[in-house]
């Protein structure tokens, strides 16, 4: 196993940081769906599916905080003394530097992890609840190229919205020490975040409880409009949207920083909004408008392909279709259609 682990370090050890920490966790995410696909299609089962998701989110998130020590202690193998492992709460600290992240790279990090662990198991509970069934695999599950595809992509989602988590932990602790303490772009970030996962988790649970109370025959409505689902028709979609935004934000704002300019010695331009050039050396951009909007882009990604996923492909166009299918015809789900916004709420 440590001959393996070493080939693998060794197989990855890119030029730039943002590389070497790009590319196994990408692979790692592509190596646990597959390996969770497997079964799954033998078994013609989609009860691991979303589970198996999360897992996947919080296994590249943590091989990213953990890649850059990692190196080091095997590059050390021989020698008298090894690299420490990062303290956490060093991290914290206004020094924080060698043996600590900055409290930005842990706080991302801890941010996908509690939205994925959250919902993880709030999906399991649900598919399980179900007895291992989710309509949307109905006309896949039978089809093993059809439901290998579905795992396929489950791997490009968790490594396009981990984009920008990626980037923030591939950049050195040393060169983020440099940057203020906290920004209103950190502040902004963290309190959308705040606001989106408060948002899907009460959403989650209004409607769990909804559907307890219909079980138990305390109600006999056939669709809920209460709580949140008065304000928007999928309130716990534009709280996953509003999440992801947030981390964005933060991870942007990493980059985007005059005194991370300044401290690697670079001049801001473009209207004042740059890259930090601290981001850049560390993910192997040169400080060119190419290089900045590369960075961005990869900031923006994560909270524009959730969205697109939500709004076009698997959220809101499945749901809306279900339901116009069962109650289309009838003028109270009619007037809550045309009462209450698809997205974003009305307050």
């Amino acid at each position: 196993m440590s001959g393996l682990i070493s080939a693998l370090l060794h197989a990855t050890n890119y030029k730039t940081p943002f590389l070497r920490t790009l590319i196994p966790s990408i692979g790692l995410a592509f190596g646990l769906q597959a390996a969770t696909a497997i079964p799954s299609i033998i078994g013609q089962t989609e009860r691991y599916y979303d589970l198996s998701g999360s897992l996947t989110y919080i296994s590249c998130t943590a091989l990213s905080l953990y890649l850059p020590t990692l190196r080091a202690r095997y590059a050390a193998t021989f020698t008298a003394t090894q690299p420490a492992w990062p303290s956490l709460l060093a991290s914290f600290s206004s020094k924080a530097g060698v043996d600590a992240w900055n409290w930005r790279q842990v706080v991302l990090s801890a941010a996908v992890t509690f939205w994925a662990a959250r919902l993880g198991t709030f999906l399991f509970s649900r598919i399980t609840a179900e007895n291992g069934k989710d309509s949307r695999f109905d006309s896949i599950r039978i089809s093993p190229p059809k439901f290998f595809v579905a795992f396929v992509a489950q791997a490009t989602w968790v490594s396009l919205c981990l984009l920008p988590v990626l980037a923030v932990n591939s950049i050195p602790a040393t060169a983020l020490a440099a940057l203020p303490m906290v920004t209103l772009v950190d502040a902004l970030g963290l309190l959308l975040y705040v606001g989106g996962i408060t948002f899907e988790a009460t959403a989650d649970r209004q409607k769990s409880q909804w559907m307890k109370e219909k079980t138990e025959k305390k109600h006999s409505e056939d669709f809920l409009t209460r709580g949140l689902w008065s304000k928007s028709r999928h309130p716990n979609y534009f709280g996953e949207s509003t999440l992801w935004t947030g981390i964005a934000t933060t991870a942007a704002g990493v980059m985007m920083s005059n005194i991370g300019q300044a401290s690697m010695g670079f001049s801001g331009s473009a209207g004042g909004v740059m890259m930090s050039n601290i981001g850049q050396a560390s993910m192997g951009f040169s400080g060119s408008a190419g290089g900045r909007i590369a960075a961005l882009a990869m900031a923006g990604v994560s909270p524009a392909f959730v969205s697109f996923l939500l709004l076009k492909v698997s959220g809101v166009p499945m749901s809306e279709k279900k339901y116009d299918k069962r109650y289309g015809d009838r003028k109270d789900y009619q007037k809550w259609k045309e009462e209450t916004p698809m997205f974003i709420p009305k307050f």
